[in-house]
């Protein structure tokens, strides 16, 4: 389900209740399309957050921690010179449409009370933060910048009059009454599930399917009980926040009976917002920071993929070896039998136990010495190059897992972590070195993934090589445990502690199966040693340990788990 005008509807209802009346204390925009507002009501903190990411377009309290940046954008400074310190007074949906008005009431530079509104608009890939100024609905400035170029209907820049977005004439569901319905469908024409979209706003495909499947006929008799009995609960403001797992994840405010999967309630649309766009808005990012450079390391493993057969081809030429000595051989025997000018000879290969005959090709500018010096030059030339070939190949074979590895760290890597990934990749020579804004301090510590374990113990987690080194080689105490999957890339896992129990070993396994290449898959076997018993080779590639005195388990990657474990 997507976030639709019921959605949006009970966000805002249960943000009436909790933050209405709240002094905005903090403003942060961690992403260029998202902000987190911290509003202090009823006596404890709010982290608000909006965001008008295309794809993942929402609005709702959060628990997340967001990495803001150094410098806060100019949008989130403007907001913060007239609104910090502001009261929240109203929040108000427009009908059952995405668009949110958050007012404020604060005072200017002059100490003279002023009001403002800030206005989300949840449009897919057309989503909006307005800041307006109330007295003059004047556009003080926005998170997008909409210029008369890209928009003939309206303009959204500094200095312009705020103008809605446009309307498309639908009705408000809550408000229709039975002849509503029966007036604007045709039952006869068929395609009601999308007379219903076209007709009504704030509606989704999931709730039109909800619609349909309790009204198990699409006709006048059967279609207005379900439309109402469907809304309900909503007029009311009683929701049932929800997930359905099963091929995909769903998530409704409302009861889904037409779907089939597990189905998980929360405690409040805010959890399960916070639930559902876990990681998700975060990999749409990564993939958009780092999708040149997954292309790259995939190129760069296929490279190493060809090359490595045509080595192998030429390791089995190499293995005819014998044949061009063998040849040599025979010829050096049977100099005699050569006139010169043929163009090959048969003659009796006194090694084989039957005394076969074997045809030998000759070179016929060459003299029967020649052509013989001729096969012994390429045996040894074949017989040299087995060595050189099985050492490109075992270098391949590794630069393979090297760049598996690296692939795996971004697949589950942070935003933040893409920089260190490329700092990494040009001290390799993989990548071409970047000039760097400012100088990174020396022996900067990395910031690792912490958690804690159900029985209170620390579990540290590495996401990309610069972490996993720092946490295996100079973090880890000898007698901690060192976890990592069994012949499959993944993260560093260390329990900082000598003692613990089962519950604590099997949450870290947990953990490292689900930051490798295995994530999505079950039994993983995890392995698990002392960390005096992991040693990183000289010269090898960042990242890369041996070890021994090793116990294997076996875990299903659970996000529920590492849910509840991160600190």
């Amino acid at each position: 389900m997507s976030f639709d005008g019921i959605v949006t509807r009970a966000v805002t209802h249960d943000l009436q209740n909790k933050i209405i009346t709240g002094r905005i204390t903090k403003i942060h925009q961690p992403y260029k399309t998202d902000l987190v507002i911290t509003v202090r009501a009823n006596g404890r903190n709010h982290s608000l957050f909006l965001s008008v990411n295309p794809s993942f377009s929402r609005f709702h309290l959060t628990n997340e921690k967001y990495e803001n940046p150094k410098e806060p954008p100019m949008f989130c400074m403007l907001l913060r010179k007239h609104l910090e310190g502001s009261i929240l007074q109203g929040i108000e949906q427009q009908g059952l449409e995405r668009i949110v008005t958050f007012s404020f009431k604060g005072r200017n530079e002059l100490g003279d009370v002023s009001y403002k509104k800030l206005i989300i608009e949840l449009m897919g890939r057309h989503s909006n933060i307005l800041f307006v100024d109330t007295d003059s609905s004047t556009i003080i400035d926005s998170i997008k910048h909409i210029p008369p170029s890209v928009s003939s209907y309206r303009t959204v820049l500094p200095g312009q009059a705020y103008k809605e977005p446009p309307h498309l004439d639908k009705l408000n569901p809550l408000e229709a009454t039975e002849d509503d319905l029966k007036r604007k469908l045709r039952f006869n024409m068929g395609k009601v599930d999308q007379q219903l979209i076209d007709t009504f706003s704030g509606f989704s495909p999931q709730v039109i399917k909800e619609i349909m499947y309790r009204a198990k006929f699409s006709n006048q008799e059967t279609i207005p009980p379900a439309f109402f009995e469907v809304l309900q609960p909503i007029k009311g403001h009683q929701y049932t926040p929800q997930m359905v797992i099963g091929d995909k994840e769903y998530f409704s405010v409302i009861h889904l009976s037409h779907l089939n999967g597990q189905k998980k309630e929360f405690d409040s649309v805010h959890e399960l917002l916070d639930r559902y766009f876990h990681g998700k808005a975060e990999r749409d990012r990564v993939k958009q920071q780092a999708n040149d450079l997954e292309k790259f390391l995939r190129n760069e493993y296929n490279k190493n993929k060809k090359k490595i057969k045509k080595l192998e081809k030429t390791l089995t030429d190499a293995e005819k070896a014998q044949k061009q000595q063998h040849f040599g051989e025979l010829l050096t025997a049977h100099m005699h039998l050569i006139k010169g000018g043929e163009k090959e000879i048969t003659v009796t290969d006194y090694y084989d136990p039957d005394q076969k005959e074997v045809t030998i090709p000759l070179d016929i500018q060459k003299s029967p010495s020649e052509n013989a010096q001729l096969y012994f030059k390429r045996y040894h030339k074949l017989k040299n190059s087995v060595a050189v070939v099985e050492e490109q190949i075992e270098k391949a074979i590794e630069e393979m897992e090297y760049l598996d590895q690296i692939i795996q760290q971004v697949e589950t890597a942070a935003p933040k972590d893409i920089e260190d990934i490329r700092d990494e990749l040009a001290e390799e020579g993989y990548l071409k070195k970047r000039a760097q804004k400012k100088q990174k301090k020396k022996n900067e510590k990395p910031v690792l993934e912490h958690y804690v374990s159900s029985e209170g113990i620390d579990v540290f987690v590495g996401k990309n090589n610069k972490q996993n080194e720092y946490l295996t080689n100079r973090l880890a105490r000898q007698n901690d445990t060192w976890l990592h999957t069994k012949d499959i890339p993944g993260s560093h896992v260390v329990i900082r502690s000598e003692e613990f129990g089962n519950d604590t070993l099997m949450e870290a396994a947990n953990l490292a199966a689900y930051f490798s290449k295995a994530r999505s898959s079950s039994q993983v076997p995890v392995d698990y040693t002392l960390i005096r018993h992991v040693k990183k080779p000289n010269g090898s590639k960042p990242g890369y340990v041996i070890y021994d005195n090793q116990t294997t388990v076996y875990v299903t990657p659970d996000e529920e788990v590492v849910r509840k474990l991160k600190k």
